[in-house]
């Protein structure tokens, strides 16, 4: 273990979890300004692993990082440190972000969350310094062995290390240096003054980490914790019986939220009781159900008093009302002006404080590049932290079931229709159970409604393998897997899976290449491994989706693919319980509340979800709202176009190119709408596209006249899509036409009844004949009619 990599892990440890707290400055004991900067000889000499019996870290060069104090500070002057540090930079300015605006005005750019963190730093760097150490003293002596065989009691006495940590640092840095040399100089008969030997210095190492780390963590919890509630608070607080009584009805509203309408009505009335009480958790929840109607609340109205709720407790460093104001800047709601960049620090801050909202936002925008550049690395921590949240959450079986469907879609196509599970349909699947239906028969087990039994399941699942149900295999094998109800048997595991996979079923892919990856009762395989993930993934299961993130995301059993595992972790981490919004929002669409309908996507466009941003621009195209001006509409659409574009969406990529084209939200730009035409063409084969430029080849709109190209894209856009036939047929003809005009101007008469010069399939393509007959037909038909008897 390395002694950089030390300093390191305590700096992280404290940026996670003390950074932010209130009453850091009681803490800290008087220190000394000395600075600690790693050349990299001695950084190279460090290492970059960290690996012990109670953790296992990995750092990477980014995280590779010197902890200076930036503070010019003079030695000794201990209470104009902790003034510069409380006034300008510390730690309460570090829990209110409209503070750190206020005091960085001319700053607000995407380049400011780098000068949050330089400014954690600084605090980090302070807080090393005020806990002293002691290595090696008697106190220390916890009756454990070291694996070394050096003699602990020759480090005693002279070789006690004390001080802080810049301190420790310094003195063991330089020891060990004298240590290296002593190793060389075999016919030296001075010891050093501290460190004798490579051995003792790996000695000072292990127990610096095993034994002072367990009580430095214990300091830290007790001390400097702060707890994860919406207004951070040093310790816990006595609640009176008012209080009591609040926090008892918000948790009571809390759980019956998601019941039935009548119950959720009741729900919303003890919860407003709670705020009435002083309740804050209450409060920020009637705060978000004014933002985006969670619950019986109807159509949202945002109130100036909702969002006076978040600004307020968002400068007390809840990182949800710090999420709710950055959704609020990002999209212009609430009174706020549209501010990519303040939108940016909030979410920062609310990140930082734990907010999963914000740090969903984050990721998409590193991923995406808004408002900062594009990080591929960076989306990747947000969106895996994410994940694992989604996928610790999940029954073994995959997650719940969420209505996806697209307003644009369901527009052009009237047979969309989507399902949605009920939960009264328990009696029903139990009938059907009883009579012997296997499917159904699973779907009891699995449902909340039925206390689950060993017993039962593995009589159902018995019955259900017997008749060759693919469910009823793989529910068998889970059960020998894990050895409920029947002896674990690792082989008939395997067995059944493997029956359940050959049939397609997603349950038997995603056990098998779990069994793979793991090599449990298998030789490990990751190829196998990734064979049967991308099966199971292929079918929706979102287990078998995060473990290949995992595996692209660590290089396991390929090569590392940064941009494959954060579209991997997106979709799982869109699986989370904000994916019910999906639902609501299609529900409130359908109802009529339409406001409330966008106010959804709006808030679900931020987080990445690509349906929601089609979704949104979909209504504010159509106008069917009247919250903005027609120009700020369309350009608002614009955006979630574009948005929506950016993650392939080929209607969407078409969309952007008709704003361009007609000037809708944007001044009229043909060759950027050509671009977006070619892109949609190109690489997302969208028929429509293809028509466009064949259109704008035709007439020459933003590019060159050239028919001949016109009719290579009118007849690709033909054979990508039937619709496009009959389109494409008048849009040939109307060519043909242009073309026989374009010769006879040319060449004159003459030249134009000159067929044999014709090519006939060259101007027409290869289906002239049946053009041909459809207008002989369509003229022998007008002069039938024509001549009919009176």
């Amino acid at each position: 273990m390395k002694l950089t990599f030390l300093v390191f892990l305590l700096a992280v440890t404290i940026l996670a979890e003390c950074v932010f707290c209130k009453d850091l400055e009681t803490n800290r004991a008087e220190s000394d300004s000395n600075k600690v900067k790693y050349s990299d000889e001695n950084r190279n000499k460090a290492g970059n692993e960290v690996d012990s019996d109670s953790s296992d870290i990995q750092v990477t060069n980014e995280a590779d990082v010197t902890i200076e104090d930036d503070i010019d500070n003079k030695p000794g002057d201990t209470e104009t440190n902790k003034e510069t540090v409380q006034n300008t930079k510390g730690p309460s300015l570090m829990l209110d972000p409209k503070a750190y605006l206020d005091g960085n005005e001319a700053k607000i750019e995407s380049d400011m969350i780098d000068e949050v963190i330089k400014e954690q730093k600084n605090i980090i760097k302070q807080l090393l310094d005020s806990i002293q150490f002691e290595i090696f003293s008697e106190d220390d002596d916890d009756g454990t062995e070291d694996e070394s065989n050096l003699d602990k009691e020759n480090l005693t006495g002279d070789n006690v290390i004390e001080g802080t940590m810049t301190e420790i640092t310094k003195q063991i840095g330089d020891s060990k240096n004298r240590g290296d040399q002593v190793d060389v100089q075999s016919d030296s008969k001075e010891k050093p003054e501290i460190i004798v030997t490579e051995a003792k210095w790996n000695v000072i190492q292990d127990n610096m980490l095993l034994k002072k780390r367990k009580d430095l963590e214990s300091k830290l919890l007790n001390e400097l914790l702060i707890p994860n509630n919406p207004v951070p608070t040093s310790k816990k607080k006595v609640l009176t019986e008012e209080e009591e009584k609040a926090e008892n009805l918000y948790k009571s509203a809390v759980k019956r939220l998601g019941y039935s309408r009548p119950i959720q009505i009741a729900a919303l009335d003890d919860l407003k009781e709670a705020a009435g009480l002083g309740n804050i958790k209450a409060q920020e929840r009637l705060a978000w159900m004014d933002l985006l109607d969670f619950g019986p609340t109807g159509v949202p109205s945002l109130t100036v008093q909702a969002v006076q709720i978040f600004e307020k407790y968002a400068a007390e460093g809840s990182a949800d009302s710090q999420a709710a104001i950055g959704f609020l800047h990002a999209s212009g709601l609430g009174g706020y002006s549209p501010d990519q960049a303040k939108a940016m620090v909030y979410l920062s801050f609310g990140a930082l404080h734990g907010s999963s909202f914000a740090q969903m936002m984050l990721g998409y925008r590193h991923w995406s590049g808004i408002a900062t550049s594009a990080s591929c690395e960076r989306s990747l921590d947000f969106y895996r932290k994410l994940a694992i949240t989604v996928a610790d959450g999940l029954l073994p079986t995959g997650g719940s079931v969420v209505s996806r469907v697209r307003l644009l879609d369901e527009a052009e196509n009237q047979g969309y229709t989507t399902s949605i599970l009920d939960s009264d349909l328990v009696e029903y699947y139990q009938m059907l159970a009883e009579n012997g239906d296997v499917n159904a028969q699973m779907y009891m087990e699995g449902n909340e409604a039925v206390p689950q039994d060993n017993a039962t399941s593995y009589t159902y699942f018995k019955n259900a393998a017997d008749l060759n149900d693919p469910i009823g295999q793989s529910g068998l094998g889970m059960l020998y897997l894990q050895g409920r109800g029947v002896p674990k048997d690792l082989n008939n595991a395997l067995k059944y899976f493997m029956l359940a996979s050959e049939q397609g079923w997603v349950e038997g892919h995603l056990q098998l290449g779990t069994m793979y990856m793991n090599g449990n009762g298998v030789t490990r395989d990751y190829k196998m491994a990734v064979k049967y993930f991308n099966l199971a993934g292929q079918s929706g299961s979102t287990l078998a989706l995060f473990n290949l993130a995992q595996m692209h995301a660590t290089g396991t059993g390929m090569l590392r693919n940064c941009h494959t595992a954060v579209e991997l972790y997106k979709n799982v981490a869109e699986r989370g319980r904000w994916s019910e919004l999906l639902m609501e929002a299609y529900s409130d669409y359908k109802d009529g509340n339409i406001v409330s309908a966008l106010y959804k996507y709006m808030f679900l466009s931020e987080l990445g979800f690509e349906i929601a941003q089609s979704n949104a621009a979909y209504i504010l195209d159509k106008n069917m709202v009247a919250l903005f001006g027609e120009g700020e509409t369309y350009a608002r659409a614009l955006q979630y176009w574009s948005r929506a574009a950016s993650q392939n969406y080929p209607p969407a990529r078409v969309k952007l190119g008709d704003y361009y084209y007609y000037g809708l939200g944007t001044s009229v730009n043909y060759e950027i709408a050509a671009h977006h035409y070619r892109i949609a063409a190109d690489q997302l084969h969208d028929a429509q596209a293809m028509f466009n430029l064949g259109w704008m080849h035709e007439n020459g709109l933003g590019m060159k006249q050239d028919l001949h190209l016109a009719k290579r894209f009118y007849d690709s856009a033909g054979e990508t899509s039937v619709d496009a036939k009959v389109p494409v047929a008048l849009a040939l003809i109307k060519l043909s036409l242009l073309v026989a005009l374009r010769r006879l101007k040319e060449e004159g008469w003459k030249s134009f009844f000159s067929f044999p010069r014709l090519d006939i399939a060259a101007i027409f393509g290869p289906d002239w004949d049946i053009y041909l007959m459809t207008i002989l037909l369509a003229f022998l038909v007008t002069v039938v009619y024509l001549r009919r008897p009176q």
